[in-house]
């Protein structure tokens, strides 16, 4: 079987697995450095490990304790976001902070250190985890915490599964009364509008983002601005979990051709014009809310056999982000590379405590691109330097490309995170940034 990234590039050649049996067992010495691996949701190569193995996670899959008074929960590494909220919902409770797609696992949610929505409010999801144990492949386990061995807490919060292999987490639940979401879809038409739309929504909601259409004729931008919260109102007071078995399935990759300049205009005039009323108010449940691509199946295959790329970073506000957006946009369209996902949201100030975590208080920008080579390769480096150029990063999670130089620049504290790698382990990205 293959394990390849979510975005099918790079390809790896030579890659053995080994599924961890239970949380109490040890790391066998394979000759070759290890990796965790969890859903395989990173888009790049941050989860593959080329002439090494994989540590598969997928029968560490337990609920160990929950507390229904506090929302404490600890549970195994390998447990799905999927699998929490088919847990917690009912019990009213909900994950503190999700990505786009619930196809995580704890494990990897802490090596990504990931956010959503809400970063203005609640930060990254490693803000609330209180403590997991680690074992390295000597077999020693650490328990760490914001209190015990903190140094590996904060270098493995974030630190791409590098620091050894997380068998269990304890973390805290949000309390909820409605499974579904009171939400606001209001257009915008250029960057000062989206920014002026984020200060005010900050103050009021609870999760906000954006899409934005990157390809438009306009000298400006175009979107439409998403904001909510949770419902509060009498008929969604509902528990409701959502339902896996109505998932579409692309079972297929589509052919490279599909997706060309003129399919991904057309693509976000019609979103667009779908969302032509200025502002729409309505109630929807939590599944198409967070998470959208969540109900197509294998979506990624959408982008043919060669593969997509994300291309994600941010901004920090202290800097010029109107301008340096503008920059990448317009860069993005004299090049001809239209993203079909496009999207806009700010970071809030609550700083990051991993060593390598990639939120900061600022913008950040999210793109998907079929992988057309090199071109695409050249066009996002000089994005690379347009971010570097304003003290940016973009994020490991997703990358498959950025350079040894953009990495350090990015993520000044590499020197203090590498003292807490395990020898024995390492990933086709680190070796392609160090």
């Amino acid at each position: 079987m293959d394990y390849p990234s979510w975005g099918f590039y790079p390809v790896i050649k030579n890659q053995s697995v080994y599924t961890v049996p239970s949380r109490n067992a040890q790391i066998p010495s394979f000759g070759s450095s290890s990796l965790p691996r969890g859903l395989g949701r990173s888009y790049g190569d941050s989860c593959l490990n080329e002439d090494g193995t994989l540590l598969l996670s997928n029968q560490l899959t337990h609920f160990i304790s929950f507390d229904e008074n506090t929302g404490i929960l600890r549970c195994e590494a390998g447990i799905s976001f999927d699998e929490i909220l088919q847990f917690a919902v009912p019990r009213g409770w909900f994950l503190p902070v999700t990505p786009g797609t619930k196809f995580v696992t704890v494990g990897g949610a802490i090596a990504n250190d990931v956010h959503g929505k809400n970063h203005h409010r609640a930060g990254n999801f490693g803000h609330h985890v209180l403590s997991f144990e680690l074992i390295r492949s000597t077999g020693e386990r650490i328990v760490c915490s914001r209190s015990s061995h903190s140094d590996f807490f904060f270098a493995t919060i974030g630190g791409l599964g590098l620091t050894g292999l997380i068998t269990w987490a304890e973390f805290r639940l949000t309390k909820i009364l409605s499974s579904s979401i009171t939400q606001e879809q209001i257009q915008f038409n250029s960057l000062s509008e989206f920014f002026v739309l984020s200060e005010q929504s900050e103050k009021e909601f609870e999760f906000t983002v954006s899409w934005v259409d990157c390809v438009t004729d306009s000298k400006d931008v175009r979107g439409i601005f998403i904001r909510g919260n949770y419902s509060d109102s009498a008929e969604s007071n509902s528990l409701s979990v959502h339902k896996t078995e109505t998932f579409k399935n692309i079972p297929l990759f589509f052919p490279d051709w599909i997706l060309n300049s003129f399919s991904i205009r057309a693509f976000n005039e019609l979103y667009y014009r779908k969302n032509l009323t200025s502002r729409k108010r309505n109630i929807v449940h939590y599944e198409p809310f967070f998470y959208p691509l969540d109900s197509i199946y294998n979506w990624n295959k959408i982008y043919g056999k060669r593969g997509f790329l994300q291309y994600q970073f941010v901004i920090p506000y202290k800097q010029d982000a109107g301008a340096a957006l503008k920059e990448i946009f317009n860069l993005l369209k004299r090049s001809q590379m239209g993203s079909f996902l496009a999207v806009l949201k700010t970071f809030g100030s609550i700083p990051s405590e991993g060593l390598l975590s990639f939120p900061k208080e600022g913008v950040t920008l999210a793109l998907d691109f079929p992988n057309h080579g090199e071109t695409l390769y050249r066009t996002l480096e000089q994005c690379d330097q347009i971010v570097r150029s304003v003290k940016g990063a973009v994020y490991p999670a997703k990358d498959a490309r950025m350079s040894k130089e953009s990495f350090a620049e990015f993520y000044p504290r590499i020197n203090e995170f590498e003292k807490y790698i395990d020898p024995n382990f390492s990933s086709s990205f680190w070796r392609r940034v160090k």
